[in-house]
C-alpha cells in the first residue's frame, strides 16, 4: 500500500495500513509530531510489516557511494555540512483556482482533519495544507527531511543534539503561516561527548532560486559534493598552513561518486526520478525477502525527531534539544509542545 496523503496524515494512515496487514510505502515526512512518530514506529514493530519511507536518497547510487566512502574512513571526520533548497515559484504549493471552486460538501472535512484539532472548513487549508500549521511546517516538512536524513544515514547518529531556527514570511504575503525563508543550525555529534561533533547549516528560500539544491559535506581534507557528485580537495588543509604547525597537508584527491549520468537529480522539482524508482523497487524486493528496506521505519523515526525539533525551534524561538530517555522534544529545557 502507498501512503501519499497530506503531511500530517502519513503516520496515522501508515498505522491503519500495517495494522490491516499491509506492507506500506509511506511518503515523507513520516510524522511531524512526536506522538504520531511513536504511534507508527510502535505499529510497525508490533506487526512486522515491511515499511519503506519515501526518502529516496537512500536508494540513489551517488548517495550510496558517498555513504560507503565516509564509512570506510576515507573522507575523515565530518567537520561541517552545508545544505540548501532554493526555488522562486510564487505558485509553489498554491492552487488558487481550485480553492475558489472547492465546496465543503465535496469533501469529508472532519475525516480529513484526522487527529488534528477541529476547525471550520477552510478550502485553502484543505488544498494548500503545506502553507499552514498544524498540517505542515512547509519547508521543513517538505524539503529539509530529505536532506537531514542523509546526515543520520552517513553518520549513524539518531538525531541532532540541538536545533535553532530563524526565518519568516518575507515576500509571499498571501495569507500563509509557514515561512517562505528559513535557516536552521543543527548541532550533531555523539550524544555522550559534546567535545566532538559538527554543525549542519540548512538554508531554504522560496523567493530566489540561486544556488538551487546543494548538499556539501566538509572534512579537514576536502569536500563531498552531492550536487556535482564528486569528492575533491576543496577546503582541505594546505601544505603552507600545515607545515607552520608541524603537521602534514591533508587534501583529498578528485574522486567521482558515480559514472557520468549516474546518481540522482537533486533539482527542486516534483516528479519521478531514478532514485524514487529505485526506492520503490527496493521496497518491493524487501517485501519478497522480508528484509529491512533502505529507508526503514527507524530512518523515518530519526528524521521525524529532527523535524519535530526544528518545528519546536521555529515556533518557540528557543534552542531545542531532545530527551532520549523520555523521547521528548525540549524547547528551552522544557517539554514541547507546551500545554
Amino acid at each position: 500500500m502507498f501512503v501519499a496523503t497530506c503531511d500530517f496524515q502519513h503516520a496515522q494512515h501508515g498505522v491503519a495500513a500495517v495494522r490491516a496487514g499491509k506492507d506500506a510505502y509511506i511518503e515523507k515526512p513520516l510524522a511531524n509530531t512526536m506522538s504520531d512518530a511513536k504511534d507508527i514506529r510502535r505499529a510497525v514493530a508490533e506487526t512486522g510489516r515491511v515499511v519503506q519511507i519515501g526518502t529516496q536518497r537512500r536508494s540513489a547510487e551517488n548517495y550510496q557511494r558517498a555513504k560507503e566512502f565516509i564509512g570506510a574512513g576515507k573522507f575523515g571526520d565530518i567537520v561541517a555540512v552545508e545544505m540548501s533548497w532554493n526555488v522562486n515559484q510564487p505558485g509553489r504549493w498554491r492552487r488558487p483556482a481550485l480553492v475558489e471552486k472547492l465546496r465543503e460538501e465535496e469533501t469529508d472535512w472532519k475525516r480529513w482533519l484526522a487527529n488534528r484539532p477541529f476547525e471550520p472548513f477552510n478550502p485553502r487549508k484543505y488544498v494548500e495544507f503545506r502553507l499552514f500549521w498544524p498540517y505542515s511546517s512547509g519547508i521543513a516538512d517538505q524539503w529539509m527531511v530529505h536532506q537531514i536524513d542523509t546526515v543520520h544515514w552517513f553518520t549513524g547518529l539518531p538525531h541532532p543534539r540541538s536545533v535553532v531556527a530563524n526565518g519568516g514570511v518575507y515576500l509571499w504575503h498571501d495569507g500563509r503561516k509557514n515561512w517562505d525563508t528559513m535557516t536552521a543550525v543543527f548541532d550533531y555529534g555523539p550524544l555522550d561527548d559534546t567535545a566532538k561533533g559538527f554543525q549542519v547549516i540548512y538554508a531554504s528560500r522560496q523567493t530566489n532560486s540561486a544556488g538551487e539544491v546543494k548538499e556539501l559535506y566538509r572534512s579537514n581534507g576536502g569536500t563531498l559534493d552531492l550536487d556535482k557528485n564528486v569528492i575533491s580537495a576543496d577546503g582541505g588543509l594546505e601544505e603552507q598552513y600545515a607545515k607552520a604547525m608541524g603537521m602534514k597537508a591533508n587534501r583529498l584527491g578528485n574522486i567521482p561518486l558515480v559514472s557520468k549520468g549516474g546518481g540522482m537529480e537533486t533539482g527542486a522539482h516534483a516528479g519521478v526520478d531514478e532514485a524514487t524508482s529505485a526506492n520503490v523497487r527496493n521496497w518491493m524486493e524487501s517485501i519478497r525477502s522480508r528484509k529491512t528496506p533502505n529507508a526503514s521505519i527507524e530512518a523515518g523515526y530519526s528524521h521525524s525527531v529532527a523535524l519535530c525539533m526544528t518545528i519546536a525551534a521555529i515556533q518557540s524561538g528557543e534552542r531545542v534539544t531532545f530527551d532520549d530517555g523520555k523521547q521528548q522534544v525540549l524547547a528551552g529545557g522544557k517539554p514541547w509542545p507546551r500545554t
